[in-house]
């Protein structure tokens, strides 16, 4: 179903509507309104408020007769059709003799799997976030809009009338292909409503999508890099000696595999020049800072000042990368990195996975929540995200599991486990696994020295750790080994699978004793 031809009352009201501005236009008229201000490099800075990172006890999904029985509710709170309509009503009302910014773009780089988009946005510097973090028509390219959202921060929805949790909201109506953002000013929330709404039509398709970063290299061998925000996926993707195909959000037809954005973002707590040099040149003219603190007189970004939040982001178009693939599209890929920051500390740095491992640990999605990308989450917290992004699969996370093992099957495909976590302890005793190794053991996976590697089998969590990797410690792979106290790490441990048991026990009945099997063993 097209845009509702509702959508239409809200912008008819408006006082003036501004369509698809440039850039530039964007970025003159949000200093203008005092939406921000510009940096030194020439970025637009803006604060968010109280909301710094995404609500998910603020979002839902519409119970509408077609998507019930599609929708996983065990994992994903219901909305009434009544509410969503009234809700509408109010956001209608609070936009009259308001000026308005339209952004029509797609989501999806590859023609055949994509839809168009339509952003319309009460502020400025949001408007052009959503155009640098959405792919982008080609000049006298039209769009139709298969999705609008409705981003009004200013707008506060009250839970006795509305019935949401709080003034937030993020509600999807996935029959009525129409978002409803309200009371946060977390831009975040619109790029990850439509990788909802994305995650909900492309399995229809026989399309994985997948929370993901991806690169290739000159002879079009892609990589894969799942994990939850923070483990590393932009940081490891954004690699000089390979082109980006993207950041976060990807789909994987049979035609191969594409960038469900046009743009990346990313975090920049302790963002350097020397560690992340193609991130930190790609904060520039166009690119929106999302609560970085700035010198006062001078402009200059203090990265290193988590006084808002540790949660900093830059929003920059992906051609800001340099040699990045545009479009953004690719074969299938030789190899997938699943990405945890393990804040127990025994999870080895790099391991290797089987197809039936791989489907364990992608249903799993063990990692730590970091300090920062969820409200109220203030130190890392052990978490498991199925597929490595519950939060935004309206789905079963079995239709996403099956469909990454037969795609594993089909093209041969590598499958590494890499924690970019604590090690020699756990958070707070031991410290974070440096990046100079974890770029080693990637680089070391990718291009195949591990091939001939001997592997040890990893009693505990059941899998093969190498015993050798080029320009990493030897001990530093077994994890084990970098703890002072041993009896320590096998009280963690134990803790940890566990935790990996407990979890996995929702799945049983719906997935094969194999892949069951797969999984940590209690010793």
């Amino acid at each position: 179903m097209k845009e509702l031809v509702k959508t239409s009352e809200l912008i008819h009201g408006a006082k003036t509507v501004y369509r698809n501005l440039t850039p530039a236009q964007l970025v003159e008229m949000a200093v203008a309104r005092k939406e921000g201000i510009l940096t030194s490099n020439g970025a637009l800075c803006v604060t968010t408020g109280k909301y710094t990172g995404r609500s998910p006890n603020d979002k839902f999904i519409v119970d509408a007769p077609s998507a019930h029985s599609d929708i996983a509710w065990g994992s994903n709170k219901a909305f009434s059709v009544d509410r969503f309509d009234q809700l509408y009503n109010r956001m209608i009302a609070y936009a009259q003799n308001r000026e308005l910014f339209i952004f029509d773009g797609f989501a999806g780089a590859d023609p055949g799997s994509r839809i168009g988009v339509r952003f319309i946005n009460e502020f400025a510097w949001q408007n052009l976030f959503v155009h640098q973090l959405f792919v982008r028509p080609q000049t006298g390219q039209t769009t139709d809009a298969d999705c609008t959202v409705v981003c009004l921060p200013g707008f506060k929805a009250n839970p006795d009338i509305d019935g949401t949790h709080s003034e937030g909201f993020i509600v999807l109506n996935l029959e009525q292909n129409i978002v409803l953002i309200g009371g946060t000013h977390y831009a975040g929330e619109m790029k990850k409503s439509i990788f909802t709404v994305m995650n909900y039509k492309l399995p229809k398709k026989g399309i994985l999508s997948m929370h993901c970063a991806a690169n290739t290299n000159a002879n079009g061998d892609s990589v894969l890099f799942f994990g939850l925000s923070g483990t590393g996926k932009t940081t490891l993707s954004a690699d000089p000696t390979r082109k980006l195909i993207g950041d976060d959000e990807h789909g994987w037809s049979d035609n191969g595999i594409f960038n469900i954005e046009g743009g990346c973002y990313a975090k920049c707590i302790h963002l350097s020049k020397e560690t992340e040099p193609q991130i930190w040149d790609a904060i520039k003219f166009g690119t929106v800072l999302e609560n970085v603190s700035v010198h006062p007189e001078s402009r200059i970004p203090d990265y290193d000042n988590s006084g808002i939040t540790e949660n900093t982001r830059a929003a920059y178009p992906i051609h800001h990368i340099p040699d990045a693939v545009i479009p953004s599209v690719a074969g299938h890929p030789k190899t997938i990195i699943f990405l945890t920051a393990d804040a127990f500390g025994v999870l080895p740095p790099i391991a290797k996975l089987t197809t039936v491992q791989a489907m364990y640990q992608f249903l799993s999605g063990y990692t730590s929540k970091l300090a920062g990308t969820e409200r109220g989450v203030t130190k890392p917290e052990a978490t498991f995200s199925a597929c490595f992004g519950a939060p935004f699969l309206p789905l079963s996370p079995l239709a996403y599991a099956n469909l990454l093992g037969e795609k594993l099957a089909k093209y041969k495909t590598n499958v590494f486990l890499v924690n970019t976590g604590w090690s020699g302890g756990p958070y707070g005793v031991g410290q974070r696994i440096k990046l100079a190794y974890t770029r080693a053991m990637v680089s070391a996976a990718i291009e195949g020295q591990l091939d001939s590697a001997d592997w040890a089998l990893d009693p505990v969590f059941n899998i093969y750790i190498p015993t050798a990797c080029p320009g990493v410690p030897s001990d530093v792979l077994n994890p084990r080994n970098t703890w002072a106290d041993k009896a320590a790490y096998d009280t963690q441990a134990r803790q940890l699978v566990q935790l990996f048991i407990k979890n996995f026990a929702k799945f049983e009945g719906g997935i094969s004793a194999e892949v069951k099997a797969a999984g940590p063993k209690i010793q």
